[in-house]
């Protein structure tokens, strides 16, 4: 699985393609932040990260399948694959192994952004910043990419184009972040079924995270998502 992990990540790091991925979910993210007027950090008059914590989910909802795409379509498209089956590893270790390497990738991206909340402290007035709130948000955060991560490795496996694995991958992170919550507005569900819909959606979980507060509920609901989409993914490997 290991193997696979490190092959995985030196594979991405031996062109362009993983800094420039890195590079550009940091340069949008300071754009909005600290450049434009209308999602301006300095607009707001206190000391607080939310505008990144509301962005940041769909940066990552185009840059993770595009980090994705390639994971098993590649494989399939090359031929591979069919080498790959013959090495002693089980579909689980290879999933898990191209997995973890999207989340070190993933990890590298969100690390940086630490320099947001130096850069917030220096600017706060007398009281600081949520330290709580915001060690929430990026626990958030980070469980989000990984949902986002196991979507986009899910939907590579169907595929041996990776521009249909990145169409479909990020149309999934879409549907599965905000179409549960725009599901729950409609009028139809306003006899009490719009909370429960909505708390089918991640943006639900995410804010619930993000207020600072690790629910179990919240944890669990994470993890299951994951779980169900690499399951599926080894199904689908099966069949290959």
């Amino acid at each position: 699985m290991w193997s696979i992990c490190k092959k995985e990540l030196n594979q991405f790091f031996s062109n362009l393609t993983g800094y420039i991925a890195i590079i550009l979910f940091l340069l949008i993210n300071g754009v909005f932040l600290f450049m434009l007027n209308d999602s301006s950090i300095f607009e707001f008059g206190y000391a607080s990260l939310d505008k990144f914590f509301e962005l940041a989910p769909w940066i990552l909802m185009f840059l993770v399948p595009a980090i994705t795409m390639r994971s098993l379509s590649d494989e399939f498209k090359a031929g591979t694959f069919e080498i790959l089956k013959t090495k002693p590893l089980s579909s689980w270790q290879i999933v898990l192994g191209k997995y973890f390497s999207i989340l070190v990738v993933l990890l590298l991206a969100i690390l940086p952004t630490v320099i947001y909340i130096i850069t917030i402290k220096v600017l706060a007035a007398q009281g600081g910043i949520d330290s709580g709130g915001i060690t929430g948000s990026y626990i958030g955060l980070f469980l989000l990419a990984a949902v986002f991560a196991a979507i986009g490795l899910c939907c590579s496996g169907f595929t041996s184009n990776a521009v249909v694995a990145f169409l479909i991958s990020a149309f999934s992170c879409l549907l599965i972040y905000f179409g549960f919550n725009a599901l729950s507005k409609l009028s139809f569900f306003a006899n009490g079924l719009d909370y429960y819909i909505e708390m089918l959606g991640i943006d639900f979980h995410y804010r619930s995270i993000s207020r600072g507060v690790l629910d179990s509920r919240d944890l669990v609901y994470f993890l299951s998502i994951i779980f169900l989409f690499l399951l599926n993914t080894v199904k689908n490997l099966h069949k290959k």
